[in-house]
């Protein structure tokens, strides 16, 4: 029987937990984008719900991002891959030297927006994206880090099969795990004995600003029993987030809540196991050997 056609198991038993355990990974995305992200992403794990962070290496506060974790060994932490800027002023490129991967930037010459993610996509070249993938990975590796994970920015599963695919591989050799949420990648991976989410992945910016702590508390109350994974996006509602983000709301009301004695109550109250991305990460290996 091979592994593609073993049989399946929720994901949440695949990390060692019973079958009627409710658990709940929270990891806070963008890590490394500007200061006031980073201190928020700190103190929502640090004092927080939160228990891991994902690292935008080509970001400007990357260095300070990766002194902070360098502080906090404890902190499980991914790499956040980066083929996409979605600010206007503030701007960020790619590791490697532009004329290295041209597919990757759009006419002027820079990471393409949000906006413009079906051209990308349609663009990129694999050779060009692992280079750049790996670029992202070595910088932090290099440095003596561990990083546990690999996930996305912008681009759910990567966006493509072929980058989903080769970011997989990436995963193998450098004995990490990969946040996976859409199907049928997500069946196919629990197949062979990798941890992915057993429900509905959640992104924070898809939540609407009004009643948005209601909307928390409730998401925590109802929670089923499986892994659940909530991709959160804290930040600081001071001048700098206003001058640079249009998202900075999002994030001002995804740190009130994941610092708040409400949400500490509710998880308590609930059971709810909160795990991070070490654990997974554990079992990824294990199962790639």
């Amino acid at each position: 029987m091979t592994a593609d056609t073993a049989p399946t198991t929720v994901s949440s038993e695949l990390l060692g937990f019973a079958p009627d355990t409710r658990v709940l990974l929270v990891n806070c995305d963008d890590f490394g984008m500007y200061h006031a992200v980073n201190s928020a992403v700190i103190a929502s794990i640090e004092g927080g719900i939160a228990a891991s962070c994902s690292l935008m290496v080509p970001c400007p506060w990357a260095l300070h991002g990766m002194r902070l974790l360098r502080e906090r060994p404890e902190i499980p932490f991914g790499i956040h891959l980066t083929l996409v800027c979605d600010t206007t002023d503030y701007r960020w490129g790619p590791l490697s030297a532009r004329d290295r991967v041209p597919s990757l930037l759009d006419d002027a010459g820079e990471l393409f927006t949000p906006a413009g993610i079906p051209e990308l996509l349609g663009r990129a070249r694999p050779e060009e994206v692992e280079r750049e993938f790996r670029a992202q990975i070595d910088a932090v590796v290099d440095t003596g880090l561990r990083p546990t994970h690999l996930d996305w920015h912008c681009l759910a599963d990567g966006g493509r099969e072929d980058i989903l695919d080769l970011t997989v591989a990436l995963a193998g050799e450098y004995g990490l795990a990969v946040r996976i949420w859409l199907p049928p990648a997500r069946e196919r991976m629990l197949r062979r004995g990798r941890p992915v989410t057993d429900h509905a992945f959640l992104d924070s910016f898809a939540l609407d600003l009004d009643g948005k702590a209601d909307r928390w508390a409730g998401m925590l109350r109802s929670l089923p029993a499986g892994l659940s994974e909530w991709a959160v996006h804290p930040g600081l509602d001071d001048a700098e987030s206003r001058a640079i983000d249009g998202g900075w709301r999002v994030r001002s009301t995804d740190h009130a809540f994941l610092t708040s004695p409400e949400a500490h109550a509710i998880v308590r109250q609930e059971g709810i196991v909160l795990t991070d991305y070490r654990r997974v990460q554990q079992v990824w290996a294990a199962a790639g050997r």
